[in-house]
């Protein structure tokens, strides 16, 4: 019994090290790709670049949390990557793309958390467009930034 619960701790840390060693190449990928303004990178992602839909995606969720929109960002994530699924995104990729969707809203987040001026008329209404669109399950990569 002992060395069937140590056997599956060792499993479990295998798959903790293969997922932390794995999310290295993608979150340096997005790294290389968000220079010190991530809210550039993301609204100027290439659409055919594979990772502008979750820079995107997340960029705007933490865009409209910081602003007061009120809907549930787990959600809208959830929403995304079952989208992605759907597609035929291979779970491997599927872990890629969260990973992008998550440094992205974090990184985003980290940077406009102290702008008391960010939320204007103009970005605001940019960012309801983009939220109400991938709300109803639009996920193409056009998000825009608004002044």
């Amino acid at each position: 019994m002992r060395s069937t619960s140590m056997l599956h701790a060792a499993f479990a840390l295998a798959a903790i090290l293969a997922a932390a060693l794995g999310a290295c190449g993608t979150v340096d990928s997005v790294k290389k790709k968000v220079s010190s303004d991530p809210e550039f990178d993301a609204r100027n992602a290439a659409p055919s670049d594979p990772l502008a839909k979750p820079m995107q995606v997340g960029w705007t969720s933490a865009r409209a949390s910081h602003c007061g929109f009120i809907f549930d960002p787990a959600q809208l994530r959830a929403n995304y990557l079952a989208s992605e699924m759907q597609a035929g995104k291979t779970p491997q990729e599927i872990a890629k793309l969260e990973r992008a969707y998550d440094y992205t809203r974090e990184s985003v987040t980290a940077t406009i958390k102290d702008n008391l001026g960010y939320c204007n008329k103009e970005r605001t209404s940019a960012i309801r467009r983009d939220l109400n669109r991938y709300l109803a399950g639009d996920f193409t990569p056009s998000a825009r930034m608004g002044r």
